[in-house]
């Protein structure tokens, strides 16, 4: 009999020490929605007020954020963005408040960056309709972008300044360019242009993101390196290797060209 009270009263006491725990347990936090948040911009105004280490990021062009931006604010070119993290946002569970020119940009920059792994980010729309403070006001004058579409992922580039890529600019600017593009030498695809454009060859050793010129009449993607004489059209920037593999695929690839013009 005794022997039965011991053992009774041993799983009454786990039964105890059981319930304490689950009882003082805090609920689970909800699930994230599997993006960003919008918020007006009255309310990221009362957000910046606080001082919890939150960080304002302006995903406009640099010259764009040069000509007038929020103070405080921060320049990562949304085009710039990919899947490696900005060397300006080190901390994941940082508050990120985000905003572009109309805010086009910043829901693009706003969900890749939640797609990288940063869980407290915050859209706010475009800095047209902000009424707080802005620093050197002036309009920018409208610049293309290079799009690289390759029917999975978009990437951005950023054109160079040569006779090369502003005649690419005049092309591109009455059609889309659409090629077929295949592997080459284990570094890039090539795909020959309809036509011929200017060249300005010079020495470069590649790397990932390289829009390249080559012989005046071939295009090509480069993700890989290769020092050659030839023209550099533009570059997408932070991207690596396997980034532009993931997209381009192996063998043949359907790669659109196109501009996009800063709002």
């Amino acid at each position: 009999m005794k022997y039965f009270i011991i053992v009774g009263a041993a799983v009454l006491a786990i039964v105890a020490v059981i319930l304490i725990i689950i009882f003082s347990t805090k609920p689970a936090a909800p699930a994230q929605s599997g993006s960003y948040t919008s918020i007006s911009q009255e309310t990221a105004k009362e957000m910046m007020q606080k001082n919890d280490g939150h960080i304002v990021v302006d995903v406009r062009r640099q010259d764009e954020f040069e000509s007038g931006h929020i103070p405080g604010a921060v320049c990562i070119p949304n085009e710039s963005i990919s899947t490696q993290k900005p060397k300006e946002l080190p901390d994941f569970d940082q508050i990120i408040l985000v905003y572009c020119r109309s805010g086009r940009r910043s829901k693009e920059a706003s969900q890749k960056l939640y797609e990288m792994g940063y869980r407290n980010v915050y859209e706010f729309g475009g800095i047209l309709d902000w009424t707080g403070e802005i620093t050197n006001q002036k309009t920018p004058e409208p610049t293309p972008v290079l799009v690289v579409d390759t029917g999975k992922k978009k990437f951005y580039a950023t054109l160079e300044d040569n006779s090369s890529a502003k005649a690419l600019i005049e092309k591109l600017s009455a059609e889309t360019l659409t090629l077929d593009m295949n592997d080459y030498g284990g570094f890039e695809k090539v795909a020959s242009l309809p036509y011929s454009l200017p060249r300005n060859d010079t020495k470069i050793t590649t790397s990932p993101g390289d829009i390249i010129l080559y012989n005046g009449n071939s295009i090509t993607v480069y993700y890989g390196e290769n020092t050659w004489s030839f023209t550099r059209l533009a570059r997408i920037g932070n991207v690596s290797k396997s980034d532009l593999l993931d997209a381009l695929g192996s063998g043949s690839a359907t790669v659109s060209f196109y501009l996009e013009w800063s709002e």
